[in-house]
């Protein structure tokens, strides 16, 4: 059984189909990643997922349980958390604040202060920054930020999208070694990037998408040695 299975979904925005048909399987301890160009329906997929786009078919499974129906903030405490396009911290707020807001489904203080050690344990860089206004951080550690916040809830799976968006290329290798490093520690993840080199390079396996419509899905060392995909995607002639 797949920790996460979206099983012949169709999402529409309004009267624009969106999403058609897409099928996806994430087994538990996998790096998945979703590649394609913009308007491919990578992010909308990852919204589907959430609850924050209900699909008009299909299903959406956690470990064999269906959650398609479950509003947003239920399907959070199901395990599957979502670090959104943009980052989106709270930038007022300081990093400790942040990661806070980010147990706001635990009700057990010690566990709330175990969860921000682990993460501190996991970005040394935060814990170095505990007490700095959010908004004051750098892109590479604003993101590192979202991610911890996610990390909170102790996620079965962790929904990434667009993780290196805006940033420099030594912040992007730097974000790619952080995703490696929490699915090290045992996190699954389900990784949305329009960089296919670097999301095939950490990735388990991929799905190309293309105008909502899933084109190939394969290990990533076969995605990477695809013609289609190195020119599409890729940037090679």
């Amino acid at each position: 059984m797949a920790l996460l299975e979206v099983d012949n979904v169709h999402a529409y925005y309004g009267k624009i189909q969106a999403l058609k048909d897409i099928s996806i399987t994430v087994e538990k301890g996998e790096i998945v990643t979703l590649i394609g160009g913009n308007g491919a329906g990578k992010s909308t997929t990852l919204k589907t997922i959430s609850g924050l786009l209900r699909p008009k078919e299909g299903r959406i499974l956690l470990e064999g349980k269906d959650i398609t129906e479950l509003p947003a903030h239920q399907i959070v405490t199901t395990g599957v958390v979502q670090v959104p396009e943009g980052r989106r911290i709270f930038g007022q707020l300081t990093v400790t604040e942040n990661l806070d807001m980010g147990g706001f489904t635990c009700r057990n203080k010690k566990l709330i202060k175990e969860n921000i050690d682990r993460v501190f344990g996991l970005f040394p860089r935060l814990k170095e920054r505990s007490r700095q206004v959010a908004g004051t951080l750098s892109g590479g550690e604003q993101q590192m930020l979202a991610m911890g916040r996610a990390m909170m809830t102790d996620p079965k799976i962790l929904l990434l999208d667009e993780p290196s968006m805006g940033l420099a290329p030594v912040l992007v290798d730097l974000i790619f070694e952080t995703i490696q490093k929490l699915n090290d520690a045992g996190t699954t993840i389900l990784l949305v990037e329009q960089n296919a080199r670097m999301a095939l390079g950490i990735a388990n396996r991929g799905y190309v998408l293309q105008t909502g419509v899933i084109l190939l899905a394969d290990s990533s060392e076969n995605l990477n040695k695809n013609e289609m995909v190195r020119k599409a995607y890729m940037g090679e002639s």
